[in-house]
């Protein structure tokens, strides 16, 4: 946040981003009374419908000129091309996650996803590690340890969810737009492939469009717009804060989704895994101390 932002104007992007993690948060509601259609198809839906409503916004802004731009810059598109795929690989691990009863697990993911950032950080962008940082690492790895000897069972979704998510953060990274542009290009790219789905669907006498309830109709139709909102709410909250507060706000979604998969759906949560997790926030409040205190540095620099 710069500091000409004034507080009003920061307590809205506060309100703004935190609505985006709830959003987030509150995802496994949406895809659950969905969870007889098989995951490829609801991932389809969500592409398409994500593409239809993202281009009714570009054409009420009237805002297309980027996307010549990006067309004329091959290495840029193709870098969106391996964003667009790590994203629908993320989707498509969320969805069948949430509708085969692992959304304790898959809430996990979006917990370290922070730690996974650090590393890419490291290794691909250079980005030193405080001793903070590498603590907090240790501590997050010793808990997927522990979940994976006490459980018998690797966290891959867990794992699969963090490293898609935090790879396609840094392919952004290497190749910035705005964030409706960026999402709008990732949609278009995949959306051939996702109509091309869903017409095989179709043709099998598998498609629940239009053949199933209206509810779950209506459902796969909202699906771009609750892809849509909580990120275009993000972008605007976000440019309002500082990255430590942004930080901190991100265990909103996570946090909710997480209390969903134990009390709602009634998800397993025994002692071992509670050992697990602990090891994994005290990691997260030690990342998010150390990222307060570079902050706090860093203000006093300015």
């Amino acid at each position: 946040m710069s500091s000409s932002v004034s507080p009003a104007d920061s307590r809205r992007g506060v309100w703004l981003t935190a609505t985006a993690f709830v959003c987030w948060g509150l995802f496994p509601l949406y895809w659950k009374p969905l969870q007889a259609i098989p995951a490829w198809q609801i991932l389809s839906h969500r592409i398409i419908w994500s593409a239809v409503f993202l281009a009714g916004i570009l054409c009420v802004r009237m805002q297309w000129a980027w996307l010549g731009k990006v067309m004329q810059q091959p290495r840029k598109y193709a870098v969106f091309a391996w964003s667009s795929s790590l994203l629908t690989l993320n989707w498509l691990l969320y969805i069948w996650a949430v509708n085969s009863g692992h959304i304790v697990e898959a809430s996990l993911g979006y917990f370290i996803t922070p730690l996974f950032n650090v590393l890419l950080g490291r290794w691909f962008l250079a980005e030193r590690l405080s001793r903070g940082q590498l603590a907090a690492v240790g501590l997050a790895a010793a808990g997927v340890l522990w979940l994976t000897l006490s459980t018998r069972a690797f966290p891959w979704i867990a794992l699969s969810l963090a490293a898609t998510f935090a790879w396609y953060g840094l392919l952004r990274k290497r190749a910035p737009l705005a964030s409706l542009e960026g999402l709008a290009l990732e949609t278009f790219l995949m959306a051939p492939l996702a109509l091309a789905a869903l017409l095989w669907f179709e043709w099998q006498g598998q498609a629940a469009f239009g053949h199933g309830s209206g509810w779950q109709t209506m459902l796969l139709m909202g699906a771009g717009v609750v892809t849509a909102v909580p990120l275009l709410l993000f972008a605007a909250g976000a440019r309002r804060l500082r990255m430590a507060t942004v930080g901190l706000l991100q265990y909103i979604g996570p946090s909710i989704q997480l209390l969903l998969g134990v009390w709602l759906f009634q998800e397993s949560f025994g002692s071992a895994r509670a050992i697990g997790f602990a090891l994994i926030w005290l990691a997260l409040l030690l990342y998010s101390a150390e990222g307060w205190r570079q902050s706090r540095l860093r203000r006093r620099r300015e």
